[in-house]
């Protein structure tokens, strides 16, 4: 993958396919080339040019161990984007990649066409907040979690009870997660400490992009009537929701998923 100087930092990226582009953007924890298991594939052969990076926190993009907010990942992002001269084009972000990419709705307006929220959020409650402060916790105490246990909490918080019931397809995850385990470097602690501002939902009736937001019928880490929640503020947006899918749906489920993806980017904006 390309390494380049942007927004400051050294970022990792990779350009796939020809066409009209579409950048991607992953969540906390993981790198860019989560998309290209199923995603990229499917938009590359619909006719998309899909960029996808590590987040700063990812190596081998900068960690940037000291912190970092949202809007230093919003400027990466732009700042990639006026790097390859693609704007303006679609984006694609799930989960702290949706907020990134709301956020840049507001942000930088000018560079976004269409833009599509995976298992998204407007708000912190009190579920996300406790949640968000036992894994900062977790991490500062430097126990170290048996791989095996970790791979077992993992894939209860983030498949669908249609996977956990599945024992073959339940021991491919697990296999998957014991094999790939969470980062523990300084870069992933600086991801978690990426909050959410207050009032989200009402500056995203600000944003005036082409918008598909998708819920995550089982998702237990950001449930889908929070990205309901956005879509309904979003004055050009349209919601809908994958069954059998948890947090990890874009992977779970990844062919509805494509389906979606590509539909919506077929639709004039």
């Amino acid at each position: 993958m390309p390494i380049s100087t942007v927004n400051g930092i050294r970022l990792s990226y990779d350009v796939s396919g020809k066409g009209d582009p579409v950048v991607m953007v992953m969540g906390t924890g993981a790198g860019g080339r989560a998309w290209h298991l199923h995603q990229v594939p499917a938009l590359v052969a619909a006719g998309y040019q899909v960029v996808t990076f590590d987040n700063r926190g990812i190596p081998p993009t900068d960690v940037c161990a000291e912190g970092f907010t949202v809007h230093d990942l919003v400027a990466d992002t732009a700042g990639l984007v006026e790097h390859l001269g693609i704007g303006p084009c679609r984006f694609v972000g799930t989960s702290l990649g949706a907020h990134i990419v709301q956020e840049l709705c507001l942000a930088r307006p000018e560079l976004v066409t269409q833009a599509a929220l995976l298992a998204t959020r407007g708000r912190k409650d009190t579920m996300r907040r406790a949640r968000d402060r036992a894994e900062l916790e977790l991490f500062d105490s430097g126990i170290e979690v048996p791989a095996s246990y970790a791979a077992t909490v993992r894939a209860m918080e983030f498949l669908s009870p249609a996977t956990l019931n599945s024992d073959r397809d339940l021991q491919d995850w697990l296999d998957l997660f014991e094999m790939s385990p969470t980062s523990a470097g300084p870069g992933y602690r600086a991801q978690l400490g990426v909050t959410m501002e207050p009032g989200r939902l009402e500056a995203y009736r600000a944003i005036r992009a082409h918008c598909l937001v998708v819920g995550f019928a089982d998702d237990l880490v950001l449930p889908p009537h929070l990205a309901r929640e956005v879509a309904d503020v979003i004055p050009r947006a349209r919601y809908t929701e994958i069954k059998n899918a948890g947090h990890y749906g874009y992977m779970e489920r990844p062919d509805e998923v494509n389906e979606e993806l590509i539909r919506f980017f077929s639709e004039p904006y």
